[in-house]
């Protein structure tokens, strides 16, 4: 007799970053949960269309996104589901899950946010929106965001000002923006990943987010950076974890 189907895993992505950003999760996580990355536009096959900097359009555009996975994949309430967002995308599955909540829809499991502050703090990054391009350029370099060499060689070329700060800066606004709204606390689980050497969102700022949880919270450190996500640690931990809630969704079998 088979299981029940895997949770869905909803992912939203760090500023300037598309769904590629969680290419290798679905071989990582494998058949424990459905990876499902959302793509916000202004980028990758979306580049076109006019990037979101305010919280009520980010909103409407998310509904309409699991609309859509409604008809192409169906119902995401059909089983267990979780959000997980990385950087700006965790304060993208916050908000959204606030959303939710407050609308009397159904929740997430699990909602995971990695790499970020909560609302009432400032990252030295997402304070960043509003300076010049080469301080921005500055900012992104020392917290290793971008190679060294991007401020010399875009004194040269323009293309990190041309193809990176754009989309960057609109989703910082987005940040900033999604902070000023605020928000309080979520009525379901909330899990907090910070990596160990990130000095945008370190691991004492990452807790902080026990404020927001009274209803279960989690803070666990990786190995890396402020981009861990790219190693196996964070989404091998999102699977045990993952694989807890299909666990806990499985039918009971009957004594022989």
């Amino acid at each position: 007799m088979s299981g029940p189907p895997p949770p869905r895993l909803i992912c939203f992505h760090h500023a300037g970053a598309g769904v590629s950003a969680f290419a290798r999760w679905r071989s990582v996580i494998g058949p424990v949960a459905e990876v499902v990355p959302l793509l916000l536009p202004g980028r990758g096959q979306r580049i076109r269309e006019r990037r979101i900097t305010d919280h009520g359009p980010l909103i409407a555009e998310v509904d309409r996104l699991i609309a859509e996975l409604d008809t192409l994949i169906g119902p995401l309430t059909d089983r267990p589901f979780a959000f997980y967002g990385h950087s700006l995308g965790g304060l993208v599955a916050y908000s959204y899950a606030r959303e939710l909540q407050r609308t009397g829809r159904p929740q997430p499991d699990l909602v995971a946010v990695g790499a970020v502050l909560p609302p009432h703090l400032r990252s030295p990054v997402l304070s960043a929106a509003a300076l010049p391009d080469t301080e921005l350029l500055h900012r992104l370099v020392e917290h290793g965001l971008l190679p060294p060499g991007a401020v010399e060689e875009d004194r040269q070329t323009g293309l990190w000002r041309r193809r990176v700060l754009p989309a960057l800066r609109d989703d910082l606004r987005l940040g900033e923006a999604l902070c000023a709204v605020g928000g309080g606390p979520l009525h379901g689980r909330l899990l907090a990943l910070a990596g160990e050497g990130d000095t945008i969102a370190p691991p004492a700022g990452v807790a902080r987010w026990s404020r927001y949880a009274p209803g279960g919270f989690e803070l666990r450190t990786v190995p890396g950076g402020h981009l861990f996500f790219r190693e196996r640690e964070a989404p091998e931990l999102l699977a045990e974890v993952l694989d807890g809630l299909r666990a806990a969704s499985r039918p009971m079998s009957s004594a022989a």
